[in-house]
């Protein structure tokens, strides 16, 4: 009956997890286009919310292991990175917009930036091997 209690928890634990982590995503989203934010800020707080937002990802969930690779340490590290360079002040007051923000906002940059890569991954090893 305990194991039950602290799996509970452990899922509770887990699940405000990603809704900090999804709270966050919109506010750096909110942080890279504000006025305020400083430029190394905005620029990593962009790239990370772009790709957080991109409705497809640069390694797809279907490869196995390195699918969640992204979804489970490149996001959030992104996240932590980004975070730390907006300061504390900007950074509650984007969290507190996120936070009452309706919908999710996508990234168009994002989607086009990871099939530029996908494009550029394509040719460069077509090249590769025909050479």
């Amino acid at each position: 009956m305990a194991d039950r209690g602290v799996m509970s928890r452990w899922i509770d634990d887990a699940k405000q997890w990603a809704r900090r982590i999804k709270r966050d995503v919109i506010a750096l989203w909110i942080a890279s286009r504000d006025p305020r934010t400083p430029v190394l800020a905005k620029i990593v707080a962009a790239a990370v919310a772009a790709y957080a937002l991109s409705p497809i990802d640069l390694i797809p969930d279907f490869i196995p292991v390195l699918g969640y690779l992204d979804d489970l340490l490149i996001v959030p590290l992104g996240i932590l990175l980004a975070v730390r360079l907006v300061p504390d002040a900007l950074m509650s007051d984007f969290r507190a917009q996120a936070a009452v923000r309706a919908g999710r906002p996508t990234s168009l940059a994002g989607l086009l930036a990871i099939i530029a890569i996908w494009v550029l991954s394509v040719a460069l090893v077509t090249w590769l091997v025909w050479r």
